[in-house]
């Protein structure tokens, strides 16, 4: 059961980025894409009807690791305190951008709350991105299963290390040229006309930066967390979570090369996916590696609820993972179309 609730957990985690990672993509590029009041009107149209429900995902896999892996929620929340607060400022930045912007008919008030909405986007990005690397390389946990992070100390992997070294910064801004990228893609899907062409060109651009930062990244993490290639020779099938995300940066080349903007968004859907799935592969059965000491690392059958509490859980899961699928499958269908001031296409 352990197992299935690290899968569950993991792909929760990963539509929560499929998701929520274009609206955010979406705030990282506004002021390179949107150069007017209305340009920037469009922009949150594009995302207004589905971004706060995309969150969900975010707060479902939270709820979900508190109650399958308690002492990995207990260990993380505590070392990693002052990042998850600014976190929760950055996602409270953005909620209230998109929703007040409207409140007040001036100028002045809306290009406030579109730079709010612009660097908390693009500083969640990065923050995502960093978090992502800390899981990969550990953290510094004790016998007890507690650790403490400084935000930063030399930049180096340590001891002592920080939340931001060398090897986190470079994840961070790799995830931030992904989720511009999937932001391009989404206005490229969801606009006409300048900001779409705009979207397009800047696409167009992200996409050899994320090709290399990928490329940067992965020999990184090789170098940095020996449990990947240990768990790739032990499971050689666990080469199809990178092969995925490798098909993926194909198919959104030729989407933007053939003007298939759907093509384009669905495989960079895919390239995140394989990503994030090769991340949960390669550090498996470790929910929280530790550094220097990799046997204090926290393993999910080590962390996990009691058995009958995760069957419990599960059979609550699935029913809210069903609704979950109808709303979103009714809030995407319903909102289809390209995004015009007057309404969506038909």
């Amino acid at each position: 059961m352990a197992t299935l609730w690290f899968c569950l957990v993991a792909f929760m985690l990963a539509m929560y980025v499929v998701l929520d990672g274009f609206d955010i993509g979406v705030g990282a590029i506004a002021p390179l894409v949107a150069k007017s009041e209305e340009e920037r009107e469009l922009l949150v149209r594009a995302i207004g009807p589905v971004w706060d429900g995309n969150e969900v995902w975010l707060l479902a896999a939270g709820g979900t690791l508190y109650f399958a892996f308690p002492a990995l929620y207990a260990a993380s929340f505590s070392g990693f305190y002052l990042p998850l607060m600014m976190v929760l400022w950055m996602l409270i930045g953005r909620g209230t951008s998109i929703e007040l912007r409207h409140h007040v008919d001036h100028g002045v008030w809306r290009r406030f709350w579109d730079g709010i909405f612009f660097v908390a986007s693009l500083l969640l990005a990065v923050f995502y991105g960093a978090a992502l690397g800390n899981v990969v390389r550990g953290v510094p946990l004790d016998a007890n299963g507690r650790f403490f992070l400084p935000m930063w100390s030399d930049l180096t992997l340590g001891p002592p290390s920080g939340v931001l070294d060398w090897y986190t910064v470079v994840v961070g801004v790799a995830a931030l040229a992904a989720l511009g990228l999937h932001g391009a893609l989404w206005l490229v899907l969801k606009l006409e006309g300048p900001v779409e062409e705009r979207a397009r060109r800047l696409a167009g651009r992200l996409f050899w930066a994320v090709v290399a930062t990928t490329a940067l990244v992965t020999v990184a993490s090789f170098s940095v967390q020996s449990q990947i290639l240990r768990n790739l020779e032990a499971r050689p099938l666990g080469y199809f979570f990178p092969l995925l995300a490798v098909l993926g940066l194909v198919g959104i080349l030729l989407g933007l090369r053939q003007r298939q903007a759907l093509r384009a968004f669905l495989a960079s859907c895919l390239y995140l996916g394989g990503m994030l799935t090769s991340v949960a592969f390669g550090v498996f059965p470790y929910v929280l590696p530790a550094r220097p000491d990799a046997q204090l690392g926290l393993t999910a059958p080590g962390v996990a609820a009691p058995e009958h509490g995760l069957w419990i859980g599960l059979a609550w899961w699935i029913p809210g993972m069903l609704l979950a699928a109808g709303y979103f499958t009714y809030a995407y269908r319903n909102f289809a179309g390209k995004v015009r001031a007057e309404g969506y296409e038909g």
